[in-house]
């Protein structure tokens, strides 16, 4: 297992505009990190300057304990997956997987053995005689991966390798990349848009935008405390609500996007800022109303969308100019149109300086846990 550090590092391809700038981050050996942010952010572009299929323009990259910006991509002992999967459609399943081997001279018996190995790990052993044009797309994107691990590189690169197969593919292609990553215990470093295979796969996750780093740690860490508010959006489906909010000192309340009005607890008033900033609610953390609800932290709102989805109900409703959305558990008999009251709680918010973004109140843990101790009989 190694390690891979980026230190300041840059590209750029006209030497005025950088499209990735000034990215510091280690990659522990063993971990699985993602990259993830929407198109043109440079999570690719990263990935082949650590593949070497890309020149680093600044900084330096360290791939165990050498520097790696000058070494060529068969010198850096690593291995990738492509999205198009890249497989040689002449070539059978088997002959596919041993190619990398088959250019490093190795015994064909032991090419076969590392085959038979690997495509038993991944439930190839009956297609290794088919060509790849006989494959389904995720027969077609396990070769690619049997390909990667047969190499026995100690780092794996993957740039989106799933975004090509259906939904319900794609979710058991992950915990299959995931089971094997652990099993193999190499570092994978996976690059993908989709906010749900980040939070799922990764240890620790790098949300990109811009070029530029706007926050890395664990997916629960940024779900529940996003650096600002582009993250806030980006990760969780549906997304945080946002609005614009001004604390009113005379009423000691929270007046969000002009209309609502939230009580502010007394300890809680001397960490506001007195000018205008940005608060977050996360669907999920817009309730309804129960006899205990204090009415002063309720408001109605008129429901312009419903989606019944089975095990949760998702609404839509204006506040000011925004569109936001609450998530409710189970099943609710909701009709567009409908005036509902919504309840609120002032410990629910994240709230975010208005003008650098910054994070200056988090919301509480709602983390639950398994308790270790027996349940008497």
């Amino acid at each position: 297992m190694k390690r891979v550090e980026l230190i300041d590092v840059s590209k750029s391809y006209d030497k005025q505009v950088d499209v990735i700038s000034n990215i510091n981050v280690t990659i522990e050996p063993g971990e699985f990190f993602v990259l993830v942010g929407p198109s043109g952010c440079g999570k690719s572009t990263m990935l082949r300057m650590i593949a070497g299929l890309e020149e680093i323009t600044g900084g330096t990259l360290k791939i165990g304990e050498k520097v790696a910006n000058n070494l060529s991509p068969n010198k850096r002992d690593l291995s990738m997956v492509f999205q198009n999967y890249a497989l040689y459609p002449h070539l059978t399943v088997q002959q596919n997987i041993t190619f990398g081997l088959d250019v490093k001279r190795m015994k064909k018996d032991e090419q076969h053995k590392k085959a038979k190995e690997v495509a038993e790990m991944l439930g190839l052993t009956d297609y290794l005689d088919r060509k790849p044009r006989e494959l389904s797309g995720g027969q077609r994107q396990r070769v690619a991966l049997a390909r990667a691990i047969v190499s026995e590189t100690p780092i794996c690169l993957m740039d989106e390798p799933l975004s090509n197969l259906d939904a319900k593919l794609r979710a058991h292609m992950r915990s299959e990349i995931r089971r094997i990553q652990k099993s193999l215990g190499i570092t994978m470093i996976y690059v993908t848009h989709d906010q749900v295979e980040a939070m799922t796969m990764g240890d620790r996750i790098m949300i990109l935008h811009e070029g530029k780093i706007q926050q890395i740690g664990k997916p629960i860490d940024i779900y529940n405390y996003p650096a600002n508010p582009f993250v806030a959006t980006f990760i969780g489906s549906p997304p945080m609500n946002l609005a614009k909010a001004e604390f009113h000192e005379t009423d000691k309340q929270l007046i969000i996007g002009s209309e609502f009005k939230l009580n502010v607890p007394a300890e809680e008033i001397g960490k506001l800022p007195r000018t205008s900033m940005t608060i977050g609610v996360r669907p999920e953390n817009l309730y309804p109303t129960t006899p205990e609800t204090k009415e002063e932290d309720t408001f109605h709102v008129e429901v312009t969308n419903v989606e019944i989805l089975g095990n949760e109900t998702i609404f839509s409703f204006k506040l000011g100019k925004e569109e936001w959305m609450a998530k409710w558990g189970g099943q609710w008999h909701i009709d567009i149109g409908d005036s509902l009251p919504v309840h609120m709680e002032f410990e629910s918010l994240s709230i975010f300086d208005e003008q650098s973004g910054e994070l200056i109140k988090k919301t509480i843990d709602y983390g639950k846990y398994v308790s270790n101790k027996e349940v008497p009989s």
